[in-house]
């Protein structure tokens, strides 16, 4: 029985009160080729290879957003094991006629911002700093428990409304928004420029090339979108991978300095740190020449102090530029001075 049978839930309660096979033709393993003729395994091996790019670009992606060095992680990232677990897992589901999973991006991300460590404020007004992410294997195992034990919860999940899951889903999306620079990219489009965050590429990169750059992504966002909901949506993978050639034909619109601030290859907090080291290093430079040009001053009114105040500067005549101007020998050539020496002489 079926719960969108009960009264008052409807069709979307799609939510099975037994356990068994979706379909009484068929068992709990899958031929996997079936009545179809042979050659139908190699017509299979181009979609397949489609399938295996759009597959291990979405672990991936996943793992990478999750592995960001500003969250801190202490322990291995275990990419080659997230992904061997996945090809194992893909293969068992294809045999019993299961739906593939991969990473799911939203509830990984929402996962570790739960793991959060942050100090305790304890000046008034001082804001939480971030210390690192609570690693451990409890919430992840226990997780997946609930989620096998959820089969046997049909009886009461059968109750929960539609809108109320979808609620929970759209609120951990928007909730993961925080922090993804291409998001807070599109919000500068309607913020004016007072009222605009002290983000790292905006002090190195015009803010109409940071529209040039969020629209190419909004555009980009667009087209895969269509495409997967479209009937085109075979090609898909293809067209994940022809980001990799926009990318590179954004080098002919954009520098490579404006490029490593707007494509977020190091966190915003880090090139801040950098940025500021930088910035710190040019000013200690520059207060290091004015401290040597004022002690080369002084050493020069310290040598003219000793001299006697009668003593006629000789006119230098080893100068190679015309245009230098030496004063001790342009005073020398005023009237004051000539006719001071000359009282000077007569006594």
């Amino acid at each position: 029985m079926k719960a969108s049978e009960v009264p008052g839930l409807g069709d979307d309660a799609d939510v099975w009160a037994l356990l068994q096979p979706t379909r009484d033709d068929r068992g709990w393993f899958i031929n996997p080729i079936g009545p179809n003729p042979w050659w139908t395994v190699l017509a299979a091996l181009v979609p397949a290879l489609l399938c295996t790019i759009l597959i291990f670009m979405d672990q991936q992606i996943s793992a990478v957003i999750v592995n960001r060095k500003e969250h801190k992680l202490k322990k291995g990232c275990g990419y080659h094991l997230d992904l061997f677990m996945v090809a194992v897992m893909l293969g068992v589901c294809s045999v019993m006629g299961l739906p593939w999973f991969v990473a799911a991006t939203v509830l990984s991300i929402t996962h570790v911002n739960s793991l959060k460590v942050e100090s305790d404020c304890s000046a008034p007004g001082e804001q939480p700093k971030f210390l690192g992410i609570r690693e451990q294997r409890v919430t992840g195992l226990l997780i997946f428990v609930l989620m096998g034990c959820s089969v046997f919860f049909t009886s009461v999940l059968k109750f929960i409304p539609m809108p109320v899951l979808y609620g929970v889903f759209l609120y951990m999306g928007v909730s993961s928004l925080r922090g993804i620079q291409f998001f807070d990219r599109l919000k500068l489009f309607w913020m004016p420029a007072k009222h605009q965050p002290d983000f790292i590429y905006l002090r190195h990169v015009p803010l109409r090339k940071v529209h040039f750059f969020t629209a190419i992504q909004l555009i980009c966002l667009v087209l895969l979108w269509t495409i997967k909901v479209s009937r085109a949506a075979i090609i898909f993978p293809v067209m994940v991978l022809a980001l990799i050639f926009v990318r590179k034909a954004m080098d002919f619109c954009f520098s490579k300095r404006e490029l490593s601030f707007l494509d977020d290859l190091m966190p915003e907090r880090k090139k801040k740190l950098d940025d500021g080291r930088n910035e710190a290093g040019e000013e200690e430079e520059e207060s290091q020449k004015a401290m040597e040009a004022a002690a080369a001053a002084s050493s020069v009114q310290l040598s003219v102090g000793k001299t006697s105040d009668l003593e006629i500067p000789k006119q230098s005549s080893d100068r190679t530029d015309p245009s230098e101007i030496i004063i001790l020998d342009e005073m020398s050539q005023t009237p004051v001075w000539k006719a001071l020496t000359l009282k000077t002489e007569t006594l």
